[in-house]
C-alpha cells in the first residue's frame, strides 16, 4: 500500500516537533514516500515557492524501488524533486546513504520501523552517535510486526523510550536523550570456513549464509558451470557472487541488489574476500542498468517476501530480469522454496528447465535462455 496508519500515526505524533525544527528533518525507511511528502506538507514553506523549504528533508530509503516511488508521488503532486549532478538545485528532499551526513544535526528523525532488530539497532546507533543532542527519534509500526525487543533495541541507544497508545493496530515508539557509545558496531563480520561475510543490519540473513544460498552453492560446486560473464542477481551481502569469483579467477561478476544495505555489504564482503577487482556491485532495481543479453550466467536466490507479506511477485521480477540479460544459451542457476513451485514460470519465463536438487524446503533448477 502507498500509505498506511503507520505512516498518518507517525505524522500526527511528530507533528509539533516537525513544525518547531523544520530544517532539521531525516525520514528513515519510507517505503514509498508518504511520510517524505507527508513532512514536507507540514512543513512552513519559505522563499516564495510551495516547495521551497528551510533545509530539505533528508531521506533514506533501504529499496531502490521506494526512491523511485518517491519521485514519482513527488511529480504528481508537482513538487520539485532532486536533480542528479545537481545537488544545489532547490528540492523538497534529498535522498542520502544511511551513514553520518544523513543524521547531523538533526531534530527530528521519522522511522518505519524495520522488520530486524538488526536493521533498527544500526538505525538507532547511527541516530545516538550523529543526531543532535535534543533529537526525537519516532519510530513507527504495525502492532503486529512490533516486539517488546524493539523497545530493548532503542534504550541500548537512548535514555528515554516511551510507547505511545495504539490506533488503527499502529503504534509510535518515541526514544530521546541519546547515549554516548565507544564506536560503531556495524557492520559485522563472520567467518564460514575460509569465506569471511560483511553484513549491515538490514541485509538479509546478516553475517550467516542462509541455506537456501548453501543449497545453491553445493549444486554448483558439484556441476561448475564456467562462465566469464557472470550475474549475482539480488546478491544480498555478495556470498554467491564472491564464491563464484574465488573458484573461477578469469571470471568477471557483476552484482545488483536494490537494497542500499545489500550492496554495501556486497562490496565489503568482495573486498574481504580479495575479488573486490573482478567484482562489481550496483545498486539496481532487478538489474534495469544490464545490458540485455550480458551475461553468460545469472545466479539467483530470490526472496519471497514483500515487507512482512510472503509473496511470488519479486522472484517473477527477477525472472524476467535474467531473461533479458542472459545471452541465447546463458544459464539461470536459481534456488527457491520448493513449495512456491516456480518451475512452470522459468520454463516459460527463461527456457528448458532441470531440476538439480530438491528436498522438503528447497529446490535447485538450472534454466536455459531460449
Amino acid at each position: 500500500m502507498a500509505h498506511d496508519a503507520t505512516d498518518r500515526l507517525l505524522l500526527d505524533t511528530a507533528e509539533e516537533a516537525l513544525v518547531a525544527h523544520p530544517g532539521h528533518v531525516t525520514v528513515i525507511g519510507d517505503r514509498y514516500g508518504a511520510l517524505t511528502l507527508g513532512a514536507v506538507s507540514m512543513l512552513e514553506p519559505v522563499g516564495g515557492g510551495s516547495d521551497h523549504l528551510v533545509g530539505p528533508v533528508r531521506v533514506h530509503q533501504d529499496a531502490r524501488s521506494g526512491e523511485l516511488a518517491l519521485v514519482a508521488n513527488a511529480a504528481r503532486l508537482g513538487l520539485s524533486t532532486p536533480t542528479p549532478g545537481r545537488p544545489e538545485a532547490p528540492s523538497a528532499w534529498v535522498s542520502g546513504p544511511l551513514d553520518a551526513s544523513l543524521l547531523a544535526g538533526a531534530r527530528v528523525v521519522l522511522l518505519q520501523l524495520p522488520r530486524g532488530l538488526d536493521a533498527l539497532d544500526e538505525i538507532a546507533e547511527l541516530v545516538a552517535a550523529h543526531a543532535d543532542p535534543d533529537v526525537r527519534l519516532f519510530a513507527g509500526g504495525r502492532v503486529k510486526h512490533m516486539a517488546v525487543a524493539m523497545n530493548d533495541v532503542l534504550r541500548r541507544h537512548f535514555g528515554e523510550v516511551q510507547a505511545g497508545l495504539a490506533r488503527q493496530k499502529s503504534r509510535v515508539l518515541t526514544a530521546s536523550a541519546p547515549l554516548t557509545r565507544s564506536g560503531p558496531s556495524w557492520p559485522r563480520s563472520e567467518r564460514h570456513d575460509d569465506l569471511v561475510v560483511v553484513a549491515h543490519g538490514a541485509a538479509f540473513a546478516g553475517a550467516s549464509i542462509d541455506i537456501g544460498t548453501r543449497a545453491l552453492l553445493e549444486a554448483l560446486a558439484v556441476e561448475d558451470p564456467r562462465a566469464d560473464h557472470v550475474v549475482d542477481l539480488g546478491c544480498g551481502t555478495g556470498v554467491l557472487g564472491v564464491t563464484y569469483a574465488r573458484a573461477h579467477p578469469r571470471a568477471r561478476l557483476v552484482a545488483t541488489d536494490q537494497s542500499a544495505a545489500a550492496v554495501a555489504s556486497a562490496v565489503a564482503t568482495a573486498e574481504a574476500n580479495g575479488v573486490a577487482d573482478r567484482m562489481e556491485v550496483r545498486r539496481d532495481d532487478a538489474g534495469a542498468s544490464l545490458p540485455a543479453g550480458s551475461a553468460d550466467l545469472v545466479l539467483l536466490n530470490p526472496p519471497f517476501h514483500v515487507g512482512a507479506t510472503v509473496h511470488a511477485g519479486i522472484a517473477y521480477k527477477l525472472f524476467d530480469a535474467a531473461a533479458r540479460v542472459l545471452r541465447p544459451g546463458g544459464e539461470l542457476w536459481c534456488v527457491w522454496n520448493s513449495p512456491l513451485g516456480y518451475r512452470p514460470a522459468l520454463q516459460r519465463i527463461i527456457g528448458p528447465t532441470r531440476q538439480v536438487s530438491r528436498d522438503a524446503r528447497f529446490t535447485v533448477t538450472v534454466s536455459t535462455r531460449r
